[in-house]
């Protein structure tokens, strides 16, 4: 377990190091947010295609970490989406938004 957890941290860290300036410009202005799935997602609709983009670039590198990290610990890439995302929530700053598990955005 704490493997586990050592792999979603660094994750966490992961994904957004490449794109820290963008992509926490594009949360702090409310345009995107952390899915329940433990990808990003456009919570205003429609996206920019810069916001398209950056999701785009966020979600493939979330993806393929996911992915690894589902092949080490012997475990699906849904489950550790779902993992990372309950780390995301805890993480997400005041006044960004996250979805619930009902799929709602939420501001926190």
């Amino acid at each position: 377990m704490k493997r586990i957890l050592l792999v979603l941290c660094l994750i966490l860290v992961g994904s957004n190091s490449a794109f820290a300036m963008s992509l926490k410009d594009a949360k702090s202005g409310g345009l995107i947010g952390d899915r329940n799935d433990g990808y990003v997602g456009y919570v205003v609709t429609p996206p920019s295609s810069d916001v398209k983009v950056l999701v785009k670039d966020v979600n493939n590198k979330r993806r393929a970490r996911f992915a690894s990290s589902a092949k080490k610990n012997s475990l699906q890439t849904d489950q550790v989406g779902r993992l990372f995302y309950e780390r995301a929530v805890k993480a997400t700053a005041a006044g960004h938004y996250y979805q619930d598990t009902q799929g709602n955005w939420v501001k926190k």
